[in-house]
């Protein structure tokens, strides 16, 4: 396929996902500069997966943001996920917790993504870049300007010293996995830095872009894991200033930020200062927002956003009700099930959880949508019967692979047909079990040969609101418990594999990639300690099929890819699936000015997927009124 075909395709697919949708008419402008241009083998400003990137080289701005927005004011946060306390800034080991904040506030890579075109990065600390025309390797060369918070010039040792410390063993086994693509990086020069691939792989440029980068200094030379409450030497835009460890921390800008002109920060963190108050659950959250005590509160449950977000501070204007809706694809949130446990390793069990779950009756408010593959709201999930190119990654595997892989796509069992819908998925859930083993008793309880019930523990560092599952499992003679742990027992379980269920979001996407996939499926990942194959997969088909979307060249080969692995993924069925939303529901104090274009892909609070900042829109590009 030439490359302006593959453009050309990019954007016909793209506006198809996207029709009907406020989105729909930004997208010929995303493809509309240099058509069929090859942005590899030469010094360029931009690199985008598939297709030209949006801006030239002389662009001065991101078209979602306001380039004169006014800086000063507060902006005051919550902790936006189940940390609740932190003992450490360095947030790529293991063991502690590090605040939220370190990363979007403090770290800058090489490049930034930018919010308003698929997998596209612009220069950032690296003023250019070079792709090889085979991608065996990208190089950049580094702004002479870039500076770490501590005035010492940013040099391509210190981008070779990040790589090492993300790569050794005493980085989280996470960020291992996604540098593990990288055989090594090289000092071209004092500004210029090549990172050679193990695999002739485009997303591993991205990796490489995204990396974060932070001085040779920080730590003063001592074991990365030992880098616990010294402050980062990063190159980012803003500086801890006060701390009340383990409950609150603050960032200010940093008014000698080196990138702050640069077209890809103007317009951005328009704070003068950050500050992050950690809550210890939901509900206290909820009510000191509704008080005042931060400004911004992203809702992630359907009955609480319907049902809690609303009164009399909504009412006359002095909070707004935001659900703005985002272009990205979503990955899965589900109730992934440790392959590890014995009780799991019969598909027929893993099958059977997934006809008790009333995901129907849940989301009554019908504020989410029904998970029903691993790509969703995008064009790369499974539909019908296998393609050619499909099959013919999936064949190799018939033998190992569940046979309904090859049939259609996968839909997840629902209960809204008809009134006894519940009824006959409970009577077929509880077929499939005794069929694996499971026999009821005169009580009606499920055991196996050795007389013991089937039991199950979800663990959760908040209460997991399962009453409807808890029941309907109960009706079968199958015992769901719901366990509450602190979020540091509950992170040093998760990282030991030690739970039977517990809810994991994937987290969102604009192409699949690869690194991040072989995260969560691949077998190499499955014994690591501190990574995300929480299921505890080992699949020769995953592994081979993660291998292609990285070797893709062309936009069908990546569907293909991406559309077999779903197929694997979800007839396996290694999880229970939950829900999606491609809106971001939350509420803020009106008090924000915005820009006047909102981007397709951000968050509306702090996300980090991977090494990639999906950019929180309204915490970098808003600013007080």
């Amino acid at each position: 396929m030439k490359p302006a075909d593959e453009v050309n395709l990019a954007r016909r697919r793209l506006a198809a996902l996207l029709a009907g949708t406020p989105l729909a008419g930004a997208l010929d402008v995303a493809f509309a500069a240099n058509d069929g241009v090859d942005f590899t083998g030469r010094w360029v400003h931009a690199f985008a997966a598939y297709g030209p990137p949006k801006y030239g080289p002389e662009f001065t701005h991101f078209d979602y943001v306001n380039p004169a927005a006014p800086k000063g004011g507060t902006l005051r946060l919550r902790n936006p996920d189940r940390r609740s306390s932190f003992d450490k800034y360095n947030p790529w080991t293991t063991r502690g917790n590090a605040p939220a904040g370190v990363l979007i506030w403090m770290v800058d890579g090489l490049c930034h993504l930018s919010q308003d075109e698929p997998m596209t990065v612009y220069g950032l600390i690296a003023e250019a870049m070079l792709v090889a025309d085979d991608f065996s390797s990208v190089s950049f060369r580094i702004n002479p300007r870039a500076r770490f918070n501590n005035g010492d010039p940013v040099l391509a040792d210190d981008v070779r010293h990040s790589w090492e410390m993300l790569a050794g063993k005493h980085a989280a086994p996470s960020y291992q996995t996604l540098v593990a693509g990288i055989a090594r990086v090289i000092v071209v020069d004092r500004q210029t830095v090549r990172f050679e691939f193990r695999n002739k792989a485009r997303d591993q440029v991205f990796v490489a872009a995204t990396m974060p980068v932070f001085s040779r200094k920080w730590g003063d030379g001592k074991s990365f894991d030992q880098v616990v409450t010294e402050y980062p030497i990063t190159a980012g835009p803003y500086l801890i200033d006060k701390v009340d460890m383990p409950r609150r921390i603050e960032f200010r800008l940093d008014p000698d930020y080196w990138a702050k002109d640069l077209p890809a920060r103007r317009g951005h963190f328009n704070f003068d200062r950050v500050v992050y108050r950690m809550y210890q659950d939901q509900p206290v959250a909820r009510e000191a927002f509704k008080a005042g005590e931060f400004d911004l509160f992203k809702e992630y449950g359907a009955r609480s956003w319907v049902r809690l977000h609303k009164g009399p501070k909504w009412d006359d204007g002095r909070i707004v009700k935001a659900s703005l809706l985002t272009g990205f694809g979503q990955q899965m949130q589900s109730y992934q099930l440790n392959l590890r446990r014995d009780k799991f390793k019969d598909i027929r069990v893993r099958e059977a959880l997934g006809y008790t779950y009333d995901f129907e009756t849940i989301n009554k408010a019908k504020s989410f949508t029904r998970v029903n593959n691993l790509f969703n709201n995008s064009e790369f999930g499974a539909v019908g019967l296998p393609s050619p190119g499909e099959l013919k990654l999936l064949e190799p595997f018939r033998s190992e692979l569940p046979p309904r892989v090859f049939g259609p796509a996968f839909e997840a069992p629902r209960t809204d047909g008809d009134p006894n819908g519940l009824r006959r998925n409970l009577l077929h859930a509880r077929s499939l079990l005794i069929e694996a083993g499971w026999k009821p008793d005169a009580d009606g309880k499920l055991r196996n040969a050795a007389g013991q019930q089937l039991e199950i523990e979800y663990m959760t560092p908040r209460d997991g609101g399962l009453d409807d599952w808890i029941r309907n499992l109960a009706k079968i003679g199958v015992l769901l418990k719901d366990r509450v742990v602190d979020f540091a027992l509950y992170r040093r379980r998760l990282n030991q594999y030690d739970f039977d269920m517990v809810t994991i979001v994937e987290g969102p996407f604009t192409l699949p990639s690869a690194q991040e996939l072989a995260a969560w499926y691949g077998s190499k990942s499955a014994d690591e300690e501190g990574n995300s194959n929480y299921r505890g997969v080992k699949s020769r088909a995953a592994d081979a099929v993660i291998d292609a979307i990285a070797r893709a060249e062309t936009m069908d080969q990546l569907r293909d890819a991406a559309r077999a692995l779903d197929r694997i993924v979800m007839w396996s069925f290694w999880q229970v699936p939950d829900l999606y939303s491609a809106k971001e529901n939350f509420s803020h104090w009106n008090k924000f000015g915005k820009p006047d274009v909102m981007p397709p892909y951000f968050r509306a609070d702090t996300l980090i997927t991977g090494f990639v900042e999906w950019a929180p829109w309204p915490l970098w590009a808003w600013w007080m009124k």
